[in-house]
């Protein structure tokens, strides 16, 4: 299927009790089960929930990716990557940062002992003069918020696989329209959802999108057990969000690019981003 299609269609199935076409917001917290531990593959909504299984798998095609799990915010789905790592555990990542993710990894984190090096990314070989025995997580976000620094993933990935590290790319600015992470060897994928994949500045969200399966098991408990977790109607928003995604990223793209144009030829601006 195309992105479109799949932005329209992918994980979403007609609803089995009334063939109702758009997900229903299953709004329960608890299910039926047939006896203890016997259900149909739901049965605590903070873990699992119908309305935003259907967004997770449709945000995992969207990024061709096997795996994908939905947070009550973007600075909750980093936190669950951030939670992977353990005291001594170093980092690598931009000095042109999302200011929420600088604060997390520099009030909440570096406290209890992970260390942060946030270094030039816009030449990737300067990853390797920070790498050591401690390094586990090579962070980095493309286009950068909000000075539109490009960062190579390939280079990156190849850097990241050569020494055994997690590479997870912030794709939040270039959506999953414009750019797919994996397919460049990236591990994990994270969106502020809150941004264009809502796209209606209605709903806060965040997601990790993954094809590495021991990867994902980590996330996946993470995500259930720290409970940072989006309900059934924001998903259902967002579900509604993406139908739109790929005509709202076209317009995005050629509506910044006739205002680049127009800002560049003013002489009292110096440069454009």
């Amino acid at each position: 299927m195309k992105f479109g299609t799949r932005a329209i269609h992918a994980g979403q199935e007609p609803d089995p009790t009334t063939g109702a076409v758009m997900t229903p917001i299953y709004q329960t917290s608890t299910y039926w089960q047939e006896s203890p531990g016997k259900h149909k593959g739901y049965a605590y909504a903070r873990g699992k929930n119908p309305t935003r299984t259907a967004l997770e798998k449709c945000l995992a095609s969207l990024e061709n990716a096997k795996h994908g799990l939905c947070f009550s915010s973007g600075m909750g789905a980093t936190d669950a990557v951030a939670k992977l790592l353990k005291p001594g555990d170093e980092v690598i990542t931009g000095n042109d940062l999302y200011g929420g993710t600088y604060r997390m990894f520099t009030k909440v984190y570096e406290p209890m002992g992970v260390k942060f090096h946030f270094i030039d990314l816009l030449d990737p070989s300067n990853i390797e003069n920070y790498i050591n025995a401690n390094t586990k997580l090579i962070w980095i976000e493309t286009p950068t918020n909000p000075t539109m620094q490009i960062v190579d993933i390939v280079a990156c990935s190849k850097i990241a696989k050569d020494n055994n590290l997690i590479l997870a790319v912030d794709n939040t600015f270039a959506s999953p329209y414009l750019q797919n992470p994996l397919n460049l060897g990236a591990d994990i994928v994270m969106h502020s959802v809150t941004k264009y994949l809502g796209g209606h500045s209605d709903v806060v969200m965040g997601a990790l999108l993954t094809s590495d399966d021991a990867l994902y098991e980590k996330l996946a408990f993470i995500h259930n057990s720290c409970g940072a977790t989006p309900g059934p109607q924001d998903s259902f928003l967002v579900l509604r969000g993406l139908k739109t995604l790929h005509l709202r990223m076209k317009a995005h793209c050629e509506n910044g690019e006739a205002v680049a144009h127009f800002l560049k030829n003013q002489p009292a601006i110096e440069k454009v981003y």
